[in-house]
């Protein structure tokens, strides 16, 4: 029986023992990277290169950012940051650009100096998309030029090169996602513009772009929205909840600073009494909750049940059957809840 197993097993040695070199195990087992290769997956890829230039507004580098569905499925992502560096990058002995978009855990977001906070995945996002696409196409506006590199499957298919001059910074990604990795390679509009609305409700003051090109209207224009929002957290509770019916017009909207991580709040009550609570870390929505969702209802319920002792709302009252109810006055619990913090 064991000389069977030793026959049919097959040699295990030296030889056996695989290397995957730079993004080769990004392709190998993209749903490691990204979580899945569906339609989920399919547009994360968008969400990880909107969150560089995200990161560059959360610095105060950008402003606008658009983002377009292209004819053939591929995206496109403009901002006007300071652009991802070209300089000769010693170390790996190629143009900082190359190595951004060829190198797993290559970024600025390592460096406190350069970014305080970021989302995405830190040094890991932009080099997957490049990975799972079958073409890439890097322009980088900086130093009064325009530098583009194009890529293949995560290989570049020619050193940086000058395409010509400009007089503005920033930084174009236009990706076609790889049609053998992904079970789908259609892009909802729809869900890229629920994220992008999201984001400018986090990030007060950029003005976020969505342009679909596969189907032209009547006049030959394209669908497009734009989406941007002042207040911030104050007004994203307000869409929010804009088919109930408020109990209070402006909410509660708090902003602070604790150990250096700034937090913001917002709340909204209305007369309904179902709780829906949205948080968000570094612009990630945690589905989940974590620590910063259990301090924050432990110092709402804390700061009402204060409030209601200090003011004699928590008297006990006999109520309409008799029984004693200790909590017959208390206001209604928030129907809309945001928290953002910072990590």
């Amino acid at each position: 029986m064991s000389e069977e197993l030793k026959n049919t097993s097959g040699s295990y040695s030296a030889d056996s023992i695989q290397v995957l070199e730079g993004l080769e195990a990004v392709r190998k087992r993209p749903a490691m990277y990204i979580g899945d290769i569906s339609e989920k997956g399919l547009h994360h890829l968008v969400y990880e290169v909107v969150d560089n230039s995200i990161d560059e507004a959360m610095a105060g580098y950008c402003n606008k950012i658009d983002v377009v569905i292209n004819e053939d499925n591929s995206i496109s992502v403009a901002d006007n940051g300071r652009g991802i560096p070209v300089d000769f990058h010693e170390k790996e002995n190629k143009s900082a650009l190359e190595v951004v978009l060829t190198v797993l855990h290559a970024g600025g977001k390592f460096d406190k100096d350069s970014y305080k906070v970021s989302g995405g995945l830190h040094g890991v996002g932009v080099s997957c998309v490049n990975a799972l696409s079958t073409y890439m196409k890097a322009e980088v506006r900086r130093n009064g030029n325009l530098y583009m590199q194009e890529y293949s499957c995560g290989k570049p298919l020619h050193d940086v090169e000058i395409a010509g001059t400009s007089s503005v910074t920033g930084t174009k990604i236009t990706f076609k996602p790889d049609g053998s990795i992904f079970t789908t390679t259609e892009y909802q509009y729809k869900t890229l513009a629920d994220r992008l609305r999201e984001l400018s409700y986090l990030n007060a003051g950029i003005t976020l772009t969505l342009t679909d090109k596969r189907t032209p209207k009547e006049d030959g224009t394209f669908k497009t929205e734009t989406f941007h929002s002042d207040e911030g957290l104050k007004e994203f509770v307000r869409y929010l909840d804009r088919t109930k019916e408020k109990l209070v017009d402006n909410g509660i909207h708090i902003i602070t600073e604790k150990q250096g991580i700034p937090i913001e709040c917002a709340i909204m009550y209305n007369t309904g009494f179902r709780e829906n609570l949205h948080s968000y870390v570094n612009n990630i929505n945690t589905i989940e909750g974590g620590t910063h969702v259990t301090g924050f209802r432990a110092a709402l319920t804390r700061a009402v049940n204060q409030y209601a002792e200090a003011t004699g709302l928590m008297k006990k009252e006999p109520s309409g059957n008799g029984s004693i109810s200790p909590f017959s006055r208390l206001p209604l619990r928030p129907e809309k809840s945001l928290i953002s913090g910072f990590l």
